[in-house]
């Protein structure tokens, strides 16, 4: 179940809570709507994202179909953490092939 506009909106201001920008461009931004919040573009925004919150929180966020837009191989390789970059490379593998079996 997606979050509502609200509660997105709340999350990306819990995200962004070390600077000035509004929670409603990083939306639109992570949305594919908007070029850019601040100095984050929408892979920047994707990293910081994924990496301060869980799979579950990402998923009621952005649709599977926008996650897989954003879920690069090199977003991936350039996460921090280890297990991240093997989780997220689990999830981007089951994610495409289950978006492909859908079609």
């Amino acid at each position: 179940m997606e979050f509502t506009r609200e509660e997105k909106l709340s999350l990306m201001k819990s995200l962004m809570w070390d600077y000035d920008i509004p929670p409603e461009h990083c939306l639109e931004v992570l949305e594919g709507t908007r070029d850019k919040a601040g100095h984050y573009d929408e892979f920047g925004l994707f990293r910081k994202m994924i990496e301060s919150y869980r799979w579950h929180t990402v998923i009621r966020i952005l649709p599977p179909e926008r996650v897989s837009e954003l879920l690069t191989e090199n977003l991936i390789s350039g996460l921090r953490f280890d297990w991240l970059k093997k989780q997220y490379t689990f999830i981007k593998n089951e994610l495409s092939r289950t978006l492909q079996a859908s079609r």
